[in-house]
């Protein structure tokens, strides 16, 4: 049986590790399509994507169209001859000339347990709905949005402690290994795709920054949410007297009273609509993170204020 010719579609740092384990099961990764580079930092240097990035190290071919719906781009793709497309987070549209190319079509890793959660923030979303798992979903692709015929899911739990950074990783790896393990099976024919339920269908929205802002009059376990879906990015913040003072990790405090949006301790705790929350880790603008001890030494923020 000849070597099986991949097409890998995708961007960001989430699928890198995927990439990784079709190039060390020796498929055939003949290109490798990514959006193009994006300006970055001060002086607004273009920069490749991670995948793009990984694969010019592997010596594999990278193509950045910015839209897949001309015909050059479909000739080009057409060309390669792939028996599979393998999409990852790629951040572009597949019209049905696309989809229809490879021999065996063209196969998503989905962040979440299908049809829950389809969308552009299944992570984050899952933390911020307080769900108790979320998971990978292997699925052929069609020309809805996450719709088409799911293949195989693999869960994980999401707890009191999980963020946004930590699943990202493990559900990185989690994608990659059920992909490898699904790969041929799906080849010979051993897995029938399953049709996506109609109910218990969500939708994951892009996050946003104006959804960055702390608001006191929600429950402490719902700031709890936010802050551990939204770090690294767009991050948390509340104001203060105009200043806008980033969060990254907080604790839930039992047993505390207050207004909400009340200081009511000498160690950045917090009185929320339900609860309080103590605040571990916050950073001015331009500062670096400092534990309450540290920020309170530099600012004032007595018992009794209100934010």
């Amino acid at each position: 049986m000849s070597r099986l010719r991949v097409v890998f579609m995708a961007t960001p740092q989430f699928s890198v590790a995927t990439l990784e384990k079709l190039v060390e099961a020796d498929y055939d990764v003949v290109a490798v399509y990514c959006q193009p580079p994006r300006p970055s930092g001060r002086g607004h240097k273009l920069i490749a994507s991670p995948v793009h990035q990984k694969a010019t190290s592997l010596g594999i071919p990278v193509f950045t169209p910015k839209s897949l719906r001309n015909e050059i781009a479909q000739a080009e793709f057409k060309a390669l001859n792939a028996d599979i497309a393998v999409v990852v987070a790629y951040g572009l549209i597949l019209p049905k000339a696309i989809l229809e190319t490879p021999k065996f079509g063209c196969l998503n890793i989905h962040a979440s347990l299908l049809p829950r959660w389809r969308g552009a923030a299944p992570m984050q979303r899952a933390i911020m709905a307080g769900d108790t798992e979320t998971g990978i979903t292997i699925m052929q692709m069609d020309e809805g949005l996450d719709t088409g015929p799911m293949l195989v899911k693999e869960s994980l739990p999401i707890t009191s402690t999980t963020t946004a950074s930590n699943l990202h990783d493990a559900m990185s790896l989690l994608g990659a290994e059920l992909l490898l393990k699904t790969l041929d099976p799906y080849i010979m024919g051993m897995v029938k795709p399953t049709i996506q339920p109609e109910t218990g269908i969500t939708y994951a929205d892009k996050l946003s920054k104006l959804e960055s802002c702390l608001n006191w009059a929600e429950s402490a376990q719902v700031l709890d949410r936010r802050v551990r879906a939204l770090n690294p990015w767009p991050g948390v913040y509340f104001e203060h007297n105009g200043t806008l003072i980033k969060v990254s990790k907080i604790e839930l405090i039992a047993n505390a009273s207050g207004t909400p949006g009340e200081v009511i301790d000498n160690q950045l705790t917090i009185a929320c609509g339900e609860g309080a929350i103590r605040l571990l880790q916050v950073q001015r603008p331009g500062g670096k993170w400092l534990s309450p001890a540290e920020f309170l030494n530099g600012y004032d923020l007595p018992p009794g204020t209100k934010l």
